[in-house]
């Protein structure tokens, strides 16, 4: 496994990320620790497209119980990254 694979590590898959392809946008869920240039370069490596811009956001693990017992999901980090006009990913397919 490549360095970038422990970058990415899978495609968000909702509603609004949906929406967002048609703008030529992708979200992924990546490394806490990844830097933007890292996701990019990431991005451009495996997928052999043209990233334009990336937007990181820090996503905050819910709050969950189970009977008495409180915890807590795992904190994440999402990245949406715009492609150059013309150019998408394959493996996405259209939706």
């Amino acid at each position: 496994m490549s360095i970038h694979h422990s970058v990415i590590s899978v495609p968000s898959v909702t509603e609004k990320s949906l929406l967002a392809r048609e703008d030529n946008k992708f979200v992924f869920k990546v490394a806490k620790k990844a830097a933007k240039p890292e996701i990019k370069a990431a991005v451009e490596a495996i997928f052999g497209v043209e990233v334009v811009s990336v937007n990181t956001v820090n996503v905050l693990g819910k709050m969950k119980r189970q009977g008495r017992f409180l915890g807590k999901r795992a904190d994440w980090k999402k990245a949406v990254v715009k492609l150059k006009d013309g150019q998408t990913i394959a493996q996405f397919g259209d939706m």
